[in-house]
């Protein structure tokens, strides 16, 4: 899809941008010369999958956000993940909403090897596991009830039993994640070992990650989810929404947990483009971090807002899903079992709690699961960990976009962390296990299910 600015309001702005340098406005000629700051890059084409977590991109289109910064927008729709990232890599695209994984991924080398970086989070949560009624129909015996409805937050050792009971009947259990290196993957095999379940293991000779694994783990692009299972291909997944909502509303599945209940405020999707890119451009970097800080912001400042994002998500060129679909979340409840739609006001984060900012120990957790499951596979010390974050996360860059948002009067100065870039130990999480990026091996080491050490798998 293209969704273009008018030529007619493109040439506006452009004449816009030329007379806020007139003395009209009253400002001295070297503060003119400082407050304009142009872009090296105006035109520009960015990359999404459509999921409703693309919104901060398409809400910073919509409200003319990038404009305001001088920048003609293009946003594209991509097929997949790996079409998303490898457009990014060969310039098709200038940058892309991304899994916190694939920048991460591709400076180290895991699948497709090239420098990418971030300067912006997108969001916190927004994902769901869900199972197919037949296998929630097994579940449903061993769940405790509470107030007449299943009590959650359900954990994995009550899918360990079906599973193991398949094994006896000679039935292999799969479910379906949307990339190697997707937070999917990573929430999934967290979920799933904290229940007593291998998910698999990595191996330099064999990447599907299924050495040793009590349930088979494979790719399946997120619209595809449901289709997939109610096809009997898979018998679950986790997918960023509305892809669970979908079955539900299907009567194909349902959901078990969302992320927020295996880690909350778990960071989720980054805008990311290449090293390279990030190094010739600058100031535009800075001017898209800007456009999306503002509409983190504005999804986040109301309930009204959130209902207009769902409106404008829900068209064919975005998401293109019910609104009624994407509305669940969007708007802070989510549905298990048809009927029981239950409170979720943090299911999506844009800008509360800090969403916005690309912190070190974010990429130090993704970087200890890829670890974890054999993605990465050797030993490594805790500072191969910090300087990998330190090279691809850049702070730096947010802090400039942030600052000039906070001396134009749009954002306050206390919706910016103090921070060096890693948050405190960090709890939260559905295993009971603790946090601390500053020290990646030693929280390796806290988990009975995965590789640590010197291990290999």
């Amino acid at each position: 899809m293209n969704s273009n600015i008018s030529l007619d309001r493109r040439r506006l702005i452009t004449a816009s941008v030329a007379l806020a340098g007139t003395a009209a406005l009253g400002l001295p000629r070297a503060a003119q010369a400082q407050k304009i700051k142009q872009p090296e890059k105006a035109e520009l084409k960015f990359g999404f999958i459509k999921l409703t977590d693309c919104a901060p991109l398409v809400i910073a289109y919509e409200k003319h956000f990038f404009e305001d910064e001088g920048l003609y927008v293009t946003l594209e729709a991509q097929a997949n993940w790996k079409v998303l990232l490898d457009g990014v890599i060969g310039g098709q695209l200038d940058g892309a909403h991304m899994l916190a994984g694939q920048p991460l991924g591709a400076t180290i080398g895991v699948g497709t090897k090239a420098d990418v970086v971030t300067a912006f989070s997108m969001d916190l949560n927004g994902n769901g596991i869900t199972v197919s009624n037949e296998v929630w129909g097994e579940m449903k015996k061993f769940l405790p009830m509470e107030g007449g409805q299943v009590k959650h937050p359900i954990k994995a050792d009550v899918l360990k039993k079906v599973v193991d009971a398949w094994k006896k009947e000679g039935k292999s259990f799969k479910m379906g994640m949307v990339f190697p290196v997707s937070t999917h993957n990573y929430e999934l095999r967290y979920w799933l070992a904290a229940g007593g379940l291998n998910p698999g293991y990595y191996t330099p000779s064999d990447i599907t990650g299924t050495k040793k694994a009590d349930v088979l783990l494979s790719v399946t692009p997120p619209p595809q989810m449901p289709s997939t299972m109610e096809a009997g291909t898979i018998n679950g997944y986790c997918v960023g929404e509305p892809w669970n909502q979908q079955a539900v509303i299907k009567g194909i599945g349902v959901p078990l947990i969302i992320d927020h209940d295996i880690w909350k405020y778990k960071p989720e999707k980054v805008f990311g483009v290449t090293s390279a890119w990030a190094k010739q451009n600058p100031r535009t970097h800075v001017a898209v971090v800007k456009a999306l800080i503002r509409a983190g912001q504005w999804l986040d400042a109301s309930m009204a807002n959130r209902i207009e994002a769902v409106k404008i998500l829900s068209k064919s060129n975005y998401v293109g899903a019910d609104a009624a679909v994407i509305g669940n979340s969007m708007t802070g409840t989510f549905e298990y079992e048809k009927g029981d739609k239950r409170p979720a006001p943090d299911f999506n984060v844009f800008f509360k709690n800090y969403a916005t900012f690309p912190f070190y120990s974010d990429a130090v957790w993704y970087l200890t699961q890829m670890r974890r499951w054999g993605q990465i596979a050797e030993s490594k010390p805790d500072s191969w960990y910090i300087d990998t974050a330190k090279k691809v996360y850049l702070p730096e860059v947010y802090m400039q976009a942030a600052n000039e948002l906070i001396a134009e009067g749009k954002i306050k100065a206390t919706d910016v962390p103090k921070t060096d870039g890693f948050k405190g130990v960090q709890e939260g999480f559905i295993d009971g296990i603790s946090y601390d990026g500053r020290k990646p091996n030693d929280y390796l080491k806290k988990f009975p299910i995965g590789l640590k050490g010197a291990d290999k798998a």
